[in-house]
């Protein structure tokens, strides 16, 4: 596309050892990685608010963003954007082959998961002679530990270590809670609550995958409606002249109640 290569050339121009941006031609692979996460969060916030323009700005950046990676490596020399290209294309039609394999197996039903076939490349990499590391390997340890949770339970799944199905793992979930209540009240260690307090949110995010639910989108989901539920009720309070610092918890959790029914729709389920 000729807009991709102008994007390209754009990023070279700025990259410009001479002429370039004062800002952009100093910037290292590890100086905009910040700056490249806070772009995926902006497009949370974009596709959050169903506003397809600031989507489709968000999109531009973080392709830019891709970009600006590109070229750095391309600069010292290790690979190019096309070569970015050439190998998640590459990567797709391996890990779809009930798409792009052999005609007699297209339209078939997926006979293996992703993380299957995951496994089933780094088997092959280390009967190529490469170090066979552990099944946790290489998931990266400076991602959010929520999403990390999410991966290191579906590596360990790939090779059996899961539950059968959804209910053990909500019973797990409630002896968790239990370890952590029996902590909370007869131990009154910081050190041993914080560890049950962990467990307990291993597990929950265990059960939403079972469930097929992505956690950090439930729990995004869940801050905006508690965020509308508590601006509710400070709107409440301030029609009647009263702030929130004045008001007993009892009311509170009364009004709480009654906004739990004032802004709930299909998609905001009771708390």
């Amino acid at each position: 596309m000729k807009e991709i290569d102008n994007l390209v050339e754009i990023m070279k121009t700025l990259r410009d050892p001479e002429t370039g941006c004062a800002w952009d031609r100093v910037q290292t692979i590890k100086s905009i990685l910040p700056y490249s996460i806070e772009e995926i969060h902006e497009l949370a916030e974009a596709i959050d608010s169903g506003e397809w323009g600031a989507v489709r700005d968000e999109l531009g950046d973080l392709l830019f963003h891709i970009v600006f990676y590109a070229r750095m490596s391309e600069e010292a020399g290790h690979f190019d954007l096309a070569d970015v290209v050439r190998g998640i294309c590459e990567k797709l039609l391996r890990r779809h082959p009930h798409v792009f394999g052999p005609i007699e197996d297209q339209g078939a039903p997926m006979f293996e998961s992703w993380e299957q076939i995951k496994q089933a490349e780094r088997e092959e990499r280390w009967a190529s002679g490469d170090p066979q590391p552990g099944v946790l390997a290489g998931i990266g340890k400076s991602m959010p530990a929520m999403i990390r949770a999410v991966k290191l339970q579906k590596r360990a799944a790939c090779v059996g270590f899961d539950w059968p199905d959804r209910l053990p793992v909500l019973d797990k979930l409630e002896e968790e809670i239990a370890e952590l209540r029996h902590e909370i009240l007869h131990t009154r260690d910081d050190e041993r609550i914080g560890s049950e307090l962990g467990d307990v949110l291993f597990s929950c995010i265990n059960l939403a995958r079972h469930c097929g639910i992505d956690p950090e989108n439930a729990l995004r989901l869940c801050n905006r409606k508690f965020e509308r539920r508590f601006g509710y009720i400070e709107a409440r309070l301030a029609g009647q002249g009263r702030s929130l610092g004045d008001t007993g918890l009892e009311e509170l959790e009364a009004l709480w109640q009654e906004s739990k029914n004032s802004v709930s729709t299909n998609h905001d389920p009771q708390l």
